[in-house]
């Protein structure tokens, strides 16, 4: 039997050394392999039509500013199964909510080592998020209200007052799919999609879809991110 082929990655950032970094160390896994590299926005959407993705990095400080979040939303949009890190010098708590809430699937600060890094890879890959415990804690204290399923014998959460489709959408949510790929996976209409997260909405007392997108990814971190 032949042996998977690597991961491709996209690598995103404006610093040629990192670039060089990051390239090193992807290539020395026999699991990962670089498929493009992207200095600015425009390449990196260049490479989102010429490559088959599994995995992006994307500085979040492109060029000085936050338009690394510009193209975390251009990849979920056109490779929603690509998974997503997003990783940058600035402390996480300035831009790791503020990457999920544009659909990436963990952030990790260039500080951390190659260990840390590869298995921030591996973890988003695997279908997981990935924050640190410190991330994890600032979302918390963000949402409070947003915790786990009750266990036996505790209060119910408004979580659970919904219906099961009701759910499967909350969940996309939380992975920051928008309606119509919700609707593509689900195999619903973009207006049935509406009408599930507007009963989410109501049911969890919330006042619009950002706020029900804000809870539905501090929901997911509370659950390790599997869902």
């Amino acid at each position: 039997m032949s042996a998977a082929s690597p991961r491709r990655v996209l690598i995103v950032d404006d610093h040629p050394v990192v670039r060089r970094g990051f390239r090193q160390l992807v290539e020395e896994q026999a699991d990962l392999t670089v498929a493009e590299e992207a200095a600015t926005p425009d390449e990196a959407l260049q490479a989102l039509g010429d490559e088959r993705l599994d995995l992006a990095l994307v500085d979040v400080a492109l060029e000085g500013g936050a338009q690394g979040l510009d193209v975390v939303r251009q990849i979920r949009k056109t490779c929603p199964e690509a998974a997503v890190l997003t990783v940058s010098m600035h402390d996480e708590r300035l831009y790791a909510h503020r990457a999920l809430m544009a659909g990436a699937h963990g952030y990790v600060t260039k500080r951390v080592a190659d260990e840390e890094m590869l298995r921030a890879m591996r973890q988003v890959l695997g279908g997981e998020l990935y924050l640190s415990d410190s991330a994890r804690e600032r979302l918390a204290e963000d949402v409070p209200e947003a915790r786990a399923p009750a266990a036996d014998g505790e209060a119910a959460t408004p979580v659970d007052q919904f219906t099961d489709r009701e759910l499967e959408v909350f969940l996309l949510v939380g992975r920051g799919l928008a309606p119509r790929h919700i609707a593509e996976r689900l195999h619903l209409s973009v207006k049935t999609v509406e009408s599930h997260r507007r009963n989410v909405r109501q049911k969890l007392g919330l006042e619009s879809a950002a706020e029900v997108m804000r809870y539905a990814v501090a929901w997911r971190v509370e659950r390790g991110g599997a869902s």
